[in-house]
């Protein structure tokens, strides 16, 4: 069981952060923002995956005035991700978003950020602390050298400074790097120094093969260790992979429960069916359902028997045949080429059971 790091709580919209609430997933738009039709049917399609929190980039003026017919039929808390204008950021508030991501020490004067964050006050919003390695501060790496992970912390605290000195705590804060371990070595150096709810991902990740295997590194350490309170995985995909593998990580941990968990064998020399075709398929099938439950596609007998008698339904492979189980237990033996049909339908009533629930 992981025991998770007590953070302060703020709220993006309904959605809880912090505090021992569940850790929610996120994405980001990457549509144009001016295209209002474009970026809420991305937006609902982020929604139907799972996606709790959506954050839309605020390039210029256009794109903060789009933000209130989006945010008016998003089905989702809106964030504004905003660099450098402190006019877009008062534009988005006043256009109604859940929250601002910004980072209070590069966009402008104080008398600015004092007026970004008595307009975030007034309206109940929170600010993300974003902190990027690509884009730490001169000083810092005039100091470090490069993104130590000290530097990214030390940044933060800059940051954390100029909106408590304005009495702001609705802070939650990233440190992002395209490197896993300096990603770790900063959330773990903070988790010491603040109890602010941390947004944790690995920055840059890359396509989906290379990124999600270092997002899994990198957060999976994290969220292990229990620091982590909402979470992105950032790929250069369809975001709606990224919520894909942001949802199998947290069920991976034990974290979130959402949709069903596959269980299936590498195959091997003794493997006598065509289970990788089986596997492919019924993963697809999974995708859409809402059910939690276990399945198990195994291909042999040596681990095959027992990996489907622990899931909900299961099978076990034989030669030119599978053993089809149900909570544990043998219902019948089924030729190859039914096999696939066979468990769809004992999934699909599944499926039907956890909606009557």
């Amino acid at each position: 069981m992981i025991k998770r790091k007590k953070t302060r709580q703020i709220h993006v919209g309904g959605v809880a952060i912090g505090s021992g609430s569940p850790v929610s997933v996120q994405s980001m738009t990457k549509t144009d923002t001016r295209d209002v039709a474009a970026t809420l049917a991305q937006i609902r399609a982020l929604a139907d995956a799972g996606c709790e929190i959506i954050r839309i980039a605020v390039p210029d003026m256009e794109a903060a005035r789009a933000l209130g017919p989006i945010r008016e039929s998003s089905p989702i808390p809106v964030i504004a991700d905003i660099h450098f204008d402190h006019k877009l950021a008062l534009e988005a508030i006043s256009r109604g978003v859940d929250g601002l991501r910004i980072n209070p020490g590069n966009i402008g004067s104080h008398a600015k950020v004092k007026k970004v964050v008595s307009a975030a006050a007034a309206r109940k919003i929170p600010i993300r602390i974003g902190v990027n390695g690509g884009s730490l501060e001169k000083h810092l790496l005039a100091r470090y050298g490069h993104p130590t992970a000290e530097a990214l912390v030390e940044s933060a605290a800059g940051h954390i400074k100029i909106l408590e000195d304005l009495d702001f705590t609705d802070i939650k804060v990233s440190l992002k790097a395209s490197d896993v371990m300096r990603t770790v070595e900063a959330y773990k150096l903070f988790a010491k120094r603040f109890r602010y709810p941390v947004h944790i991902g690995i920055s840059e990740a890359g396509p989906p093969g290379s990124g999600t295997v270092k997002s899994a590194a990198g957060l999976g350490i994290l969220l292990a260790a229990g620091i982590g309170d909402t979470m992105r995985v950032s790929l250069t995909a369809d975001p709606v992979e990224e919520v894909k593998v942001a949802w199998d990580l947290l069920k991976a941990l034990g974290l979130r429960e959402r949709g069903p968990e596959l269980v299936s064998c590498p195959t091997c020399g003794r493997c006598e069916i065509g289970l990788r075709d089986i596997a492919t398929e019924v993963e697809r099938n999974l995708r859409g359902m809402d059910g939690h439950f276990k399945v198990a596609v195994m291909g042999c007998v040596v681990n095959g028997p027992g990996e489907a008698r622990e899931a909900d339904v299961g099978i076990a492979g034989g030669k030119g045949v599978g053993i089809l189980f149900r909570k544990g237990e043998v219902v019948k033996k089924v030729r190859e080429d039914e096999l696939l049909q066979t468990l769809m339908s004992e999934i699909e009533q599944l499926e039907i059971a956890n909606r009557r629930l």
